[in-house]
């Protein structure tokens, strides 16, 4: 059995680390040739390219930081350039500023929405223009976009939000060009920026019915198959994977 991305050009941002680079490992593993963004020091997303390579794939990394307008456009345009199109887009750069609303600045809100919203409508513009029948675009989202189960989390459950919006309607406007595009929205994975072993999980692990933080590779495997042939009726879809907390 062929690998289902063999061939396939792929983008990844915040690829470095977490979600982002169990997505860009697994599309590697299935084929695709993976460019991942960063932002920052470039340690962590050596370390991904490296492993990907070490296992046969192909990878890269850029830099790009999503505050920065031009900055998704130009990692698109990169790839696009390089490598003669893109077939598979996975917005997944993302902040979190948590804060009571008394002590939120007008510098965390647009910190949030340029990062979380304007990048994601921006990318995902530029993804649109150079990609061609068959094109998925993924965008990775959050449950706390529906479900805030602790004070301080607005600005971040808003802009999730706000990026849902920008699946389901942008959905029909790419459906005709053959372009699908979905959000994958996570509840508790196990990452550096949410362990598994914190007092916040102790508290959400008591509202999953499975009992656990869901692994990265949970989230990438789904990445994988929505960016296949076989997900091609799949479209303006916000795909829940929470283990069952949101239920």
């Amino acid at each position: 059995m062929g690998r289902p991305h063999e061939g396939k050009r792929a983008l990844v941002t915040g690829g470095g680390r977490g979600i982002g680079a169990a997505i860009a490992r697994r599309l590697a593993s299935d084929g695709a040739h993976v460019t991942l963004t960063y932002v920052g020091s470039s340690r962590d997303a050596d370390r991904v390219v490296r492993g990907i390579q070490s296992a046969g794939g192909q990878a890269r990394a850029v830099e790009a930081y999503a505050r920065q307008v031009g900055a998704s456009a130009a990692a698109v345009a990169a790839v696009a350039d390089d490598l003669g199109g893109l077939d598979i887009l996975v917005s997944n750069a993302g902040v979190n500023v948590s804060k009571p609303i008394a002590d939120l600045t007008d510098d965390d809100y647009a910190a949030v929405f340029d990062i979380n919203v304007r990048a994601n409508f921006e990318i995902m513009r530029a993804a649109s223009t150079v990609m061609k029948k068959g094109g998925r675009i993924i965008a990775i989202t959050a449950t706390i976009a529906n479900d805030y189960f602790a004070p301080g989390l607005a600005l971040y459950g808003a802009s999730k939000a706000a990026v849902n919006g920008l699946v389901q309607g942008w959905s029909r406007d790419l459906g005709p060009k053959g372009i699908t595009v979905n959000a994958i929205v996570p509840g508790p994975i196990d990452t550096d920026m949410n362990p598994d072993h914190s007092w916040l999980a102790h508290r959400l692990k008591k509202r999953v019915p499975l009992g656990r933080y869901g692994q990265p590779d949970e989230i990438a495997s789904l990445a994988s198959f929505l960016s296949s042939e076989e997900a091609g009726f799949i479209t303006g879809a916000r795909i829940v994977v929470d283990g069952g907390m949101t239920a």
